[in-house]
């Protein structure tokens, strides 16, 4: 299938492929080409659809925060003790 773009440089998708995929897309842009990646309409539901039951009754509040929380272990770990022990102390 060949796209090309107007005089604007808009790329229209026809109705079948827009049903198909959506109305949101990501473009990823490589050396030779550009992707459209369809955004589900709920990026959630997806995530959730593709992990199961691991985010069951979690709202996007808590899954931030558990993020959060794990991204500051991950980086407290990555430092080492020494400058955990130098932290605690000017507390």
């Amino acid at each position: 299938m060949s796209i090309e773009t107007d005089a604007h440089g808009r790329l229209y998708l026809s109705s079948e492929l827009r049903k198909k995929y959506g109305e949101r897309f990501r473009v990823v842009e490589y050396q030779d080409r550009l992707e459209l990646i369809p955004i589900d309409e709920d990026p959630l539901a997806a995530v959730r659809d593709e992990i199961g039951d691991s985010l069951e009754d979690k709202s996007v509040a808590e899954l931030r925060e558990d993020a959060l929380e794990n991204a500051k272990r991950e980086a407290e770990a990555d430092l080492g003790p020494d400058h955990r022990d130098s932290e605690d102390a000017t507390e």
